[in-house]
């Protein structure tokens, strides 16, 4: 390339000088085009151009629109004119030069840089590969190791070997017609369930009376309902409320559900590397569109009920992290939808406890309604002993199911004793005794004895349920009273003698110590109505009332029995010991309304009592279908009297 500088005294130049520089000029001219058209190439040189709309300059022969070609080309500047005279050419020129100097050295960078770029590609391009091979071998051959595929091998070696069916499983009720002595229970349960307008539910009863298989085939039943809402593949959850385990932090909740953070243990190694968060889903999620039952409800975490609370109001559950960001691309849809919408949570709640209804959340309480399951009586139990015996296959001695009753409330443990007397009988016949005479083997054919039963009452060391039982007899100064603890009712003995005091008007009443204080109010209550019906001073006697066992008696419901054993050791006339009394009783005579009524009922029902007598305030709390026992309202001590004494008792004093 000709330098520019070369072209100076251009007036002193003769014309041959004039037109040797011109020649000169055109050839450094066309030297630069052609060093630009190797830079950015002749296509892109032409379009460039194009663009510039400098073409016709390009092509023009006048040495002044080439240069001026050259400067708008060079600096991409479409409004510069080029130079003024033939004196500017050579400066022009040096400009041009140093810009295309310019250029030419940051292609040379580039081209370095380019180069660079492309060599560390490749070697990521060769490592991915790499990576990508060894993923898919990975996948060809899976995670497992001959270690790990040996354990397999054992656990399926194990899944091989299976055991008879539990014998619990076996007698488990399928219909709610198998469910036995819960008939209004069952009922008021499906009336609630099986509706186009289903209700949370919480079942009370004391243990062992079918509240969870009611609970399950509810839902059953409701699926068949032409008005139920359940869809058929409606899902029961069942769960423990003693067992629920549930961390403040929210790190774990089975039951509503939690958040693996991406720093926990725990979160999955693509979420975790991406810092995102996964939501692990609850029971609660698991049971949409279906039930969940938890069972023991009552001794569910009282901050974790609170927060299930909010659940059913809202029908879905909410999560939160800190590490959570809408707008992370790396957030899967669905995370997002579970963080921003909640994660679907409408379900019908069946809690189950054997607690008294006061020991529940009032909160809970208010959204539920509630369905009482009733004691079973001995009747109840020996048809459940029954029905366990016929779904086993067993022939049982008539008296199997009678004796059982005697020691269990519980038809789980009825059960129980029954499957237990079964391997007693099993052991028997293994040693070669007693074999039902049409077959050698076999459970068909064994014949479950009284001996068998006997003997694992003895194994059990099982006492009877019922230590108290009425009688046809008459007594003096005994009387059966009735007691309640939770849903069961039972009877209290209570017991007086009396003895003239050594002085007059001396006398002392001595009473359990260990009884309530309550009980002991009662005693006196009793000695003032004493007085009035009798216009006798108690404390002419000295007497002693006994609650046998000494048991606590919370509550005044003994106190009309108390004056009834009073009376009776007093005026030495016999009570009828299949008679049981409950009622508070008033200075004035007067029989008070007591709670657990339905209870004691039941309570005595067990025991043999034949009459009942009750306040007359209580009447509405007697079952309407109660059968087998007596029930009598009374009002005051005047009618409580000629249902109690076995004779004629003279109230008024010598």
């Amino acid at each position: 390339m000709t330098n520019s500088k070369e072209f100076i005294d251009v007036g002193s130049m003769t014309l041959s000088e004039k037109l040797g520089r011109d020649e000169q000029l055109a050839r450094q001219i066309a030297s630069m085009f052609g060093i630009l058209s190797g830079i950015l190439g002749p296509d892109k040189l032409v379009l460039k151009a194009g663009k510039l709309d400098i073409l016709n300059l390009m092509r023009s022969s006048d040495v002044f629109d080439r240069v001026i070609a050259l400067q708008r080309l060079v600096f991409e500047d479409p409004t510069i004119e080029g130079p003024v005279s033939e004196e500017d050419i050579p400066n022009v020129m040096e400009s041009i030069e140093d810009e295309i100097a310019n250029m030419v050295a940051r292609r040379r960078v580039e081209d370095n840089i380019e180069k660079k770029i492309n060599d560390k590609m490749q070697q990521r391009q060769e490592d991915y590969v790499k990576e990508i091979r060894m993923q898919i071998l990975k996948d060809d051959a899976g995670p497992d190791t001959p270690e790990t595929l040996k354990k397999l091998d054992d656990l399926k070696k194990l899944e091989e070997i299976k055991l008879a069916k539990p014998a619990m499983e076996a007698v488990k009720p399928t219909n709610m017609s198998e469910i036995v002595g819960q008939d209004r229970a069952v009922k008021a349960l499906l009336a609630k369930i099986a509706s186009t307008y289903p209700q949370h539910v919480i079942l009370y009863g004391p243990p062992g009376v079918g509240k969870t298989t009611a609970a399950r085939l509810a839902l059953e039943e409701a699926k068949r309902s032409r008005f139920s809402i359940f869809r058929p593949d409606a899902k029961f959850i069942e769960v423990d409320g003693t067992t629920l385990r549930w961390d403040p932090r929210e790190v774990t909740n089975p039951l509503l559900g939690s958040v693996h953070d991406p720093i926990y243990q725990g979160a999955k190694r693509d979420l975790a590397d991406g810092g995102v968060p996964e939501p692990k889903l609850g029971l609660v999620t698991d049971a949409h569109g279906g039930v969940l039952f938890i069972d023991e409800i009552g001794e569910l975490d009282p901050i974790l009920l609170n927060k299930l609370l909010k659940v059913i109001e809202d029908k879905k559950v909410m999560f939160d992290s800190s590490y959570f960001d809408p707008e992370d691309p790396n957030v899967p849809m669905y995370i997002k939808k579970i963080f921003q919408d909640g994660a679907p949570a409408d379900f019908i709640l069946i809690g189950a406890t054997t607690r008294d209804p006061s020991e529940i959340n009032p909160a809970l309480r208010s959204r539920t309604a509630e369905v009482f399951f009733e004691p079973l009586t001995q009747g109840d139990i020996q048809k459940i002993v029954e029905n366990a015996a016929n779904r086993l296959h067993v022939k049982i001695d008539p008296q199997v199911p009678k004796v059982i009753s005697d020691y269990t409330i519980e038809g789980r443990k009825a059960t129980n004793i029954l499957i237990d007397a079964l391997g007693v009988a099993t052991q028997r016949i293994e040693r070669g005794e007693k074999v039902a005479s049409e077959a050698s083997s076999g459970i068909d054919n064994i014949i479950l004895t009284l001996e068998d039963l006997e003997e694992t009452i003895r194994g059990g060391r099982l006492s009877p349920y019922v230590h108290v039982r009425a009688s046809s007899t008459s007594l003096v100064g005994k009387i059966f009273g009735l007691g309640v603890a939770g849903f069961l009712g039972s009877v209290i003995e209570i017991e007086a003698v009396c003895f003239k005091s050594r002085e007059e008007g001396k006398g002392q009443i001595r009473f359990n110590d260990t009884a309530g204080s309550m009980a002991k109010d009662s005693v006196f209550n009793a000695a003032s109505v004493f007085r009035n019906l009798t216009g006798e001073d108690l404390g002419n006697y000295d007497v002693h009332v006994n609650i046998v066992g000494g048991g606590d008696i919370e509550g005044p419901s003994a106190g009309t029995a108390i004056l009834l054993a009073i009376l009776s050791a007093v005026r030495d006339v016999p009570i009828y010991q299949d008679i049981a009394v409950t009622g508070e009783l008033s200075i004035q005579g007067k029989v008070r309304e007591v709670g657990g009524i339905f209870e004691k009922i039941y309570g005595a029902k067990q025991a043999g009592i034949k009459k009942v007598l009750i306040p007359a305030e209580n009447s509405k709390d007697v079952p309407s279908d109660i059968t087998g026992i007596e029930v009598v309202p009374v009002s005051s001590i005047d009618d409580v009297i000629p249902h109690v004494f076995n004779g004629d008792i003279d109230i008024k004093s010598d």
